[in-house]
């Protein structure tokens, strides 16, 4: 299991009657609406974990794979609990905080360069208009990015392998290269999921918040990774 173990269901819609496709439609939309609502409070939590975590980032900094090892264990068991929304609501908070813990020593890292303000600004405001513009386009466009699955599981594969390369490599340039597949690879997981999110393709809306947080997450580090190494070459 990963962190993009996705296990959907490709169900559809009873057309067997008309008041059954009014019923279908509508508590399709209440999910759609759920989802993002836990989006956001998700994008809050994390929020609050960062807030939290940047007055301690050196010692996060020496539990970080204590952490990330934790926040793998939150979502795996985010999956286990899916048919409790109580206590999933619980790990799904819990996970999100998590993160925005971890992501403190690279935060911290960034802010102190010269101009780290704006690196980290500019990586938000980034991530931000490209994941309401895929989201938009994914809601709109013909096109069918919900079979996508495996290819990009294999990819996010080659990823997290080149990541753990790297750690013992230090190279700079296979970093801006990792960041920057990342940043592609997690655009696509973004009209991916929101198809898959808005065809109904999720078990629970709690599920499908925590796929749309991870896509948000992962690309808003690989821009500021982008930007944060551009931004040291320039010093």
């Amino acid at each position: 299991m990963s962190l993009y173990d996705r296990n959907y269901r490709n169900e559809t819609l009873r057309t067997e009657e008309f008041g059954g496709v009014q019923r279908d439609e509508a508590s399709l939309r209440g999910f759609v609406k759920q989802t993002y609502q836990l989006f956001a409070a998700s994008m809050l939590a994390g929020a609050v974990g960062a807030y939290v975590g940047m007055g301690m980032a050196g010692t996060i900094a020496s539990f970080y794979w204590g952490l990330v090892i934790l926040e793998i264990a939150l979502i795996i068991g985010l999956n286990f609990v899916k048919d409790k929304p109580g206590l999933a609501l619980g790990i799904l908070f819990a996970f999100t905080f998590i993160t925005g813990l971890t992501i403190t020593p690279l935060l911290s890292s960034i802010l102190n360069m010269p101009g780290g303000a704006g690196v980290v600004t500019n990586a938000f405001l980034m991530t931000s208009v490209a994941f309401g513009s895929l989201t938009l386009f994914a809601m709109n466009t013909s096109r069918d990015f919900s079979t996508m699955g495996k290819m990009l599981f294999i990819a996010l594969i080659i990823v997290i392998v080149g990541g753990i390369a790297n750690i013992f490599l230090g190279s700079p340039l296979l970093q801006l290269a990792i960041a920057g597949v990342s940043a592609v690879l997690f655009s696509f997981f973004i009209l991916y999921d929101t198809q898959n999110i808005i065809r109904g393709n999720y078990e629970s809306p709690i599920l499908a918040a925590s796929a749309l947080y991870l896509d948000f997450l992962n690309l808003f580090i690989s821009l500021l990774q982008i930007l944060g190494i551009f931004n040291s070459s320039d010093d």
